[in-house]
């Protein structure tokens, strides 16, 4: 992206090891990765209070690893979309910094751009990754070093858990066996990874999964997991139908993240059973919110940009929740300092390690009281024109600041067919994303509210999830923590709008942010906007 080639002239290629507190060697990092995952783990309930939708999910793996460590409550995506947010993570930049590695379908990774793990490498660690890293992009997985590093030998059935695992009860197995034998493709793939390092050697690991994202089986979290759709009755949030259909798919999304917290306990026993237990620094979290729902992905709400996060290890002073603000771009670096390599200047994140050696709770460093997040272009077809729909948003304690700097257009994409004489059917807008509101992936819950949108009882529903929004959206979380009533038009609440609207124009101007450049005109034009350039993959429509 030449609009920062002279910030990324900032940083030479030579590493510089920086002197390492934390243990007697450098830590190995396990950072378990989750597509799709959000703030959805048993212990948010337990920290936060029953009622919620977190009452019915269960993960003992990542409840376990979060009470030994370190529990972020407010940590947030810079964007909820999957290739976007991971070239985030992996630069330790906002998005808008890495050129074509701002949008989903037509990225691009500028192989300028330091990434996290080939420092990583450099400085002497065994590096290697399973499953999902960057994508989707071109090349796959290019800030990881490609396809070099994968260890997928042993299968990646796992990244279609309740796909395979229901085919194999129907060929004959139980669920405990089907589920099994998927454990031990997880478990086989680590095994490899661990086998080629060199004696002595650090690592650094990414388990990516992609089970989590859609689409899982229907009635699959029940059938494998022994979840009731009905005990989510009542726990609903506001923007989500509380009928059976929308509960019913949110436990078959719960059973695969139960599926990937199952495959947490197995790598950690792994770790342990190398005697790596004390020397490995493990990060667990997830790319955004739920796909294929309301306020979920592609949007700027917590369901949508909230995350779990948690870190235990070497050097963290664990047993604590803290409320610091925490975007994951703030990973690479601190995986960086751990690792004894100095983070390069064009890094917009900020090491963590202030706050995982704090004994303090509750907000650590005063410094954490916001986080900053956006979006682009997801579904390359979503809108007329091929165009994004651009979003940044600044979320603090008690406010959240949503602009929209294009409310003309549709924020899930335009709803094609839907009033013409053949509107998608019910099997349609289960099955096929791009059939209507592309940027909202297809599912039963999508497929509820998109047939209902008529009946006066559900249609604010609809409207809400998928009709124009206004320039300005704030949200008063004290009053409306799930975000559905927008009082930014409120003359009460002028002053708050204005100074968070400063505060996160600021932010964008720091660090250079091309929305605010001439329109937009870089997201707005080819190969940001527009048809997909031949350089990279078509996508397939039938998804």
């Amino acid at each position: 992206m030449k609009i920062f080639a002279g910030l990324f002239c900032l940083f030479a290629w030579s590493f510089v090891l920086l002197p390492f507190a934390f243990a007697a060697e450098r830590p190995n990092i396990l950072f378990l990765f989750a597509d799709d995952w959000g703030r959805y783990a048993h212990i948010h309930s337990q920290i936060e209070g029953a009622g919620g939708i977190n009452d019915v999910v269960r993960t003992p793996n990542f409840d376990r690893l979060a009470r030994q460590g370190v529990l972020f409550r407010n940590a947030h995506v810079n964007a909820p979309s999957c290739t976007p947010c991971r070239s985030a993570l992996l630069s330790g930049q906002y998005f808008w910094r890495t050129g074509r590695g701002a949008i989903l379908q037509g990225a691009v990774w500028d192989s300028s751009i330091p990434a996290y793990p080939l420092l990583l490498k450099d400085a002497g660690y065994h590096i290697g990754k399973t499953y999902k890293v960057w994508s989707p992009g071109t090349p796959a997985d290019a800030p990881y070093g490609g396809a070099k590093f994968a260890y997928e030998k042993a299968g990646r059935r796992f990244n279609q858990f309740s796909q395979t695992a229901t085919e194999l009860v129907a060929e004959g197995m139980s669920a405990a066996q089907a589920k099994q034998a998927l454990y031990d493709e997880a478990t086989g793939n680590f095994q490899a990874f661990l086998a080629d390092r060199q004696a002595d050697q650090p690592f650094c690991y990414w388990f990516g999964p992609t089970n989590v994202h859609r689409k899982w089986i229907k009635g699959s979290g029940k059938a494998l997991w022994g979840l009731e759709p009905d005990d989510l009755k009542g726990k609903m949030p506001p923007y989500l139908p509380d009928v059976h259909e929308v509960r019913e798919d949110l436990v078959d999304y719960f059973g695969e993240i139960m599926a990937f917290d199952a495959a947490i306990g197995l790598l950690l026993d792994e770790v342990k059973k190398a005697g790596e237990e004390e020397n490995t620094l493990v990060v667990i979290s997830g790319d955004h919110g739920a796909p294929g729902f309301p306020h979920g992905k592609c949007n700027l709400y917590d369901f949508g940009t909230g995350v779990c996060l948690a870190i235990a290890g070497p050097g963290v002073r664990g047993g604590r929740v803290v409320d610091d603000f925490v975007n994951l771009t703030d990973l690479a670096p601190t995986f960086l300092e751990a690792g004894g390599v100095a983070a390069p200047e064009v890094m917009t994140g900020r090491s963590l390690w202030p706050v995982l050696k704090s004994e303090r709770q509750g907000l650590v460093d005063p410094q954490r009281t916001f986080v900053v997040t956006g979006r682009e272009r997801h579904v390359e077809m979503a809108r007329a024109g091929h165009l994004p729909y651009p979003q940044r948003a600044i979320r603090t304690a008690e406010h959240l600041l949503i602009i929209n700097f294009k409310p003309d257009r549709f924020p899930l994409g335009d709803p094609y067919n839907l009033e013409g004489p053949n509107p998608p059917t019910v099997e349609e807008l289960t099955e096929i994303t791009f059939v209507t509101l592309p940027d909202e992936d297809a599912g039963p819950t999508k497929a509820w509210l998109v047939t209902q949108r008529n009946d006066p009882q559900w249609k604010p529903l609809f409207e809400l999830a998928y009709g124009k929004r206004p320039r300005e959206e704030l949200y008063d979380l004290r009053k409306d923590p799930h975000q559905v009533r927008n009082v930014a038009a409120d003359p009460t609440y002028a002053p708050v709008r204005a100074e968070l609207e400063r505060r996160l124009m600021d932010e964008l101007q720091r660090t250079g942010d091309p929305r605010l450049v001439d329109d937009g005109r870089f997201f707005e034009t080819p190969p940001l906007a527009g048809p997909l350039p031949k350089d990279v993959p078509q996508p397939k429509r039938k998804r």
